[in-house]
């Protein structure tokens, strides 16, 4: 999974290039129950209404790559008959005209999908004319090769909106408005076959979760039957867990802000790259013979590594290293810095006790007060 196919995929979600096919739903209650369905052609709907519903699918392959986006492959015993990608498989070659499998897959979702209120199980059947594309990265609209028929599946909260005073052209008058139901943007969908390298991949999905720490993963295992992949909060959880049992005594001030360093100069010569960046247990192994970590303790890392995150689970850089602020927490203090300014922080031992410096340079303001101070550091 890659930005680019990402949003080549998201282009065809405006009115001028939409090509959607049919579009299929089901309106669920609060207690389960299937209330209104919908089954039609997607373009005899209104251009108002299409421009709605295309910012709902849209929504649906937003966020970022290995947070809200994932890339679940299916185990070969869900492709045989009755398996969950074989049902899929059916689904989107029926081109969402089999009532009989809407259905069933309206009942799946329902069994699965833990939410309390209302909500929209949303399909889109779509068939997409790859174009090809020259050396020189230029799309040829009319040169396909492959046509790449897939559904996109998002499931909306429908919620109430709020009470208040509405303005009343006719009587002049403002007084209390109706409290309307309104389709919210997903809070999950999937889209299926995957389309990697520009190509259709019926062996895995691309799925999509707005709050990146709310998977639940027993949605995902029940309707996929996929391996899940660990979160973002959890691959960040594990990195830092593998850095502290590693170094034990020697997870020190200096050798952390070194290994932010180091992270920071591999993300900077990947930043081109179009794949994301994976750490696996080699390169974090490397990224600490780097920071010059005494071999004593390299030796430990294995073992280490393996029993927090077993044999191989490769962690996404974006998810293990945050590229915003550098932040140093205390019970009582919490020093944000910027990354590229780790090199102002200096551990000093004043009058028998640790200290932690920080290097100044122009303006210092404490609430929007600037400070006068004749020194170049902040004890």
């Amino acid at each position: 999974m890659i930005k680019s196919e990402i949003n080549e995929i998201k282009k065809l979600y405006n009115i001028r290039k939409c090509s959607i096919r049919r579009m299929a739903g089901c309106y669920v209650n609060g207690e389960k129950e299937k209330k209104t369905l919908i089954n039609q052609s997607f373009l005899t709907l209104p251009e108002d209404d299409m421009h709605k519903y295309l910012a709902l699918f849209k929504k649906a392959l937003s966020g970022s790559i290995g947070k809200n986006l994932l890339h679940l492959d299916f185990p070969l015993e869900q492709e045989e008959a009755g398996g969950t990608q074989e049902f899929l498989l059916r689904l989107r070659n029926s081109e969402l005209q089999d009532d009989a499998l809407l259905e069933e897959f309206y009942d799946k979702i329902i069994a699965s999908y833990d939410y309390v209120g209302n909500y929209l199980i949303l399909l889109a059947y779509d068939v997409y004319d790859v174009p090809s594309i020259t050396n020189d990265k230029m799309k040829l609209d009319d040169a396909s090769e492959e046509s790449f028929a897939y559904l996109l599946v998002c499931i909306c909260p429908v919620n109430l909106t709020k009470a208040g005073l509405g303005y009343f052209p006719e009587e002049n008058l403002f007084q209390n408005r109706t409290r309307d139901w309104i389709v919210d943007m997903p809070d999950t969908g999937f889209l299926f076959p995957a389309f990697d390298d520009r190509s259709s991949n019926i062996h895995s999905t691309w799925f999509y979760k707005k709050d990146a720490e709310d998977y639940k993963p027993e949605y995902i295992e029940q309707l996929f039957s996929c391996p899940l992949p660990l979160s973002a909060k959890t691959q960040k959880e594990t990195f830092h867990s593998i850095i502290e049992e590693t170094l034990g005594e020697s997870c020190d001030m200096e050798t952390v802000l070194e290994l932010h360093e180091k992270l920071e100069e591999i993300k900077e010569a990947h930043k081109e790259d179009a794949e994301p960046l994976v750490l696996e247990k080699k390169d974090i192994k490397n990224l600490l013979q780097d920071c010059e970590v005494p071999e004593e303790t390299i030796e430990q890392f294995d073992s280490h590594y393996e029993e927090i995150a077993g044999e191989s689970t490769p962690l996404l850089m974006s998810n293990v290293a945050n590229n915003k602020s550098l932040e140093i927490k205390t019970p009582d203090v919490i020093i944000k810095v910027k990354p590229e300014a780790a090199g102002m922080l200096k551990e000093k031992i004043i009058d028998g006790k640790k200290y932690l410096t920080i290097a100044l340079s122009g303006e210092v303001e404490v609430n929007g007060i600037t400070l006068y101070h004749p020194g170049n550091e902040i004890l």
